[in-house]
């Protein structure tokens, strides 16, 4: 007899079926189930299940084995370009004849001044050389944001700076360059294909903690007075008596 009724790995999906966690938008629950791996960094897959061997022209069979890098929480400070830290093992003295030793193989890392377009602001992001070359090849810190999901994003500040520049390509902000109209819709223009409505950019890229709690407080309530509430009933309760006592008409001789 198994020990629970549901296995372990459907327990977040059932919990997401229940209560405030239900009641979440659709589109953000959507964003939760995104099962798109990551774009490779630590390792080349094949791309094929068989391969020639070259000394015997044998067909021989391939598996493609993920290298699966660990993101420590400096990573969601920054923009670390899809790279972790790797766990290993090494050969002492670099001697194949010698013991293993672990080894974690880190990044390099950097402080780079990044300027945002839509948001009109520089800063200082921990960036790594891969990160660099992803912006080079968007054409733009911008567009490396917008378009970069969150699985190869790895970054809390990335997604943030998403749903920031989301919100204001969706309203329109004329706070940006407002003495400049001509300019500010340049800017506009230039990334109109990545608006999204204000109600689905307002839930980008929140965690659930921040997801659940932003719907709590939508959903809250102020207590209304007490003397309202008796005020209502007593106005109701003179209503219905009033249309509950018969019409007398006075006749005239």
């Amino acid at each position: 007899m198994p020990l629970h009724k549901y296995p372990p790995a459907i327990w977040k999906n059932l919990n997401l079926k229940e209560g405030i966690y239900s009641r979440l938008p659709s589109h953000y629950l959507q964003s939760l189930q995104e099962t798109r791996k990551p774009t490779p960094v630590h390792w080349v897959p094949h791309g094929a299940k068989y391969k020639l061997n070259p000394k015997n022209g044998q067909r021989e069979r391939v598996q493609d084995v993920p290298i699966l890098p660990y993101f420590p929480p400096e990573a969601d400070k920054g923009l670390w370009g899809g790279e972790g830290w790797i766990s290993g093992f090494r050969y002492a003295n670099n001697d194949k004849l010698s013991n293993r030793v672990k080894k974690t193989w880190k990044p390099q890392l950097f402080a780079r001044e990044l300027y945002s377009e839509i948001l009109d602001k520089t800063f200082t992001i921990t960036v790594t050389m891969r990160t660099m070359d992803l912006i080079d090849a968007a054409y733009g810190f911008d567009f490396y944001i917008l378009k970069t999901s969150k699985v190869d994003l790895k970054s809390k500040l990335g997604m943030d700076l998403k749903r920031a520049m989301l919100l204001r390509l969706a309203r329109r902000d004329s706070n940006l360059h407002p003495d400049d109209p001509a300019k500010r819709d340049l800017i506009y223009d230039k990334y109109k294909e990545h608006v999204i409505p204000y109600e689905e950019a307002e839930w980008v890229g929140l965690t659930l903690e921040e997801a659940v709690e932003k719907q709590r407080l939508l959903e809250k309530k102020d207590p209304e007075p007490l003397f309202k509430v008796y005020a209502e009933e007593l106005a109701q309760q003179l209503q219905s008596q009033q249309l509950a006592e018969p019409v007398i008409v006075e006749q005239k001789h």
